[in-house]
């Protein structure tokens, strides 16, 4: 099992240090999100001040950009990190992708599926010199000349990984994708019930095997060497559950438990903005069920355990710079490399 990290950054000028630290301390990769800033960017520095680490997105929003714009970036990012660059994409929900981005939003599996043969269409055009000429129900990508080609990698093999909450979305990464980003408010009986059944019903339709995909995830632990820092670190992560399991999408989360009405009064709550009264409905068996909890060097083993053939890489819903000091982290990564 793979241990990965986060790149929260604040300030572009933080990029350098943070990614050139998470390389220092072992992780296996370093994953950018979309929320306050581009996902990119950040990459390309980091991609300047590592030589190991993977890169990658998770996730970028696909549909306010075109399959150009994001083959162009991606065969960037690939040739930058010199092999290192997994392209994570995500379809966000429809008020975002219409009132935040100013964009039409219909029939988005298909689209997404379409979406990742374009992109992948182009970098094989690109690598080969063979004429584009992809025709979609929703692109049409055809005109090419060799002005604008960037031409050949030495690593051309660009891993796309997806995330989403729906089965439609499980069983298009199956079909297509070298990797899925499960959400991170997730159980283990979750994975196991609903992610992993849609997944390998995809790889059943292209006659893929498990091994052909990673599934990966930011999971909840609470980790602590002393009662202050574990009880930090519990209603920092009871809170965030709380979070998640107001919105309504999330719900079926909750429900496989039984928690349906649990989920209904945080929807509730958060629709009146008391948003202080939310942690409160999460109960301490709640929070057993959803993250491991012990001492830093007792957690990795338990992770680990919980997670045995459901995922292959993780990540710590815990900022590294804000939680635990370098040595603590340190030794996670190793624990985990053992």
């Amino acid at each position: 099992m793979k241990i990965d990290t986060g790149l929260g950054v604040a300030s572009f000028g933080d990029v350098a240090a943070r990614a050139h630290k998470a390389e220092a301390l072992g992780f296996d990769a370093l994953w950018s999100s979309e929320t306050q800033h581009d996902p990119f960017l950040p990459l390309a520095l980091a991609a300047e001040h590592t030589s190991r680490i993977q890169l990658g997105t998770s996730i970028a929003l696909a549909f306010p950009r075109s399959p150009m714009t994001l083959a162009y970036i991606g065969w960037d990012l690939q040739k930058m990190s010199r092999g290192r660059f997994i392209m994570g994409l995500g379809t966000q929900v429809k008020p975002h992708i219409e009132r935040r981005f100013g964009i039409a939003w219909d029939h988005p599996t298909p689209r997404l599926r379409e979406y990742i043969l374009a992109m992948r269409h182009t970098w094989h055009c690109w690598q080969t010199g063979e004429r584009l000429n992809f025709r979609g129900e929703f692109f049409k990508l055809t005109l090419m000349s060799p002005f604008f080609s960037p031409g050949p990698l030495e690593h051309p093999h660009v891993p796309i990984y997806i995330s989403g909450v729906n089965e439609h979305l499980c069983r298009l990464a199956g079909e297509l994708c070298e990797g899925f980003h499960v959400h991170p408010f997730h159980t283990p009986k979750y994975i196991a019930e609903f992610i992993l059944p849609n997944i390998e019903r995809g790889m059943r339709r292209a006659g893929r095997a498990r091994t052909d995909i990673e599934l990966a995830s930011a999971v909840f632990v609470i980790a602590g060497d002393t009662p202050e820092e574990l009880a930090g670190n519990r209603e920092r992560i009871r809170q965030q559950i709380a979070f998640y399991a107001s919105t309504p999408s999330y719900h079926p989360v909750f429900e496989i438990h039984g928690w349906k009405d649990a989920a209904n009064q945080l929807s509730h709550l958060a629709s009146r903005g008391q948003w202080g009264e939310m942690p409160k409905v999460v109960t301490d068996e709640m929070l057993a069920v959803f993250a491991e909890e012990g001492a830093w060097a007792d957690v990795p083993a338990k992770v680990k355990k919980r997670y045995d053939g459901l995922l292959d890489r993780i990540t710590y819903y815990l900022p590294v710079d804000d939680t635990g000091t370098d040595a603590q982290w340190r030794k996670t990564v190793e624990m985990f490399h053992a």
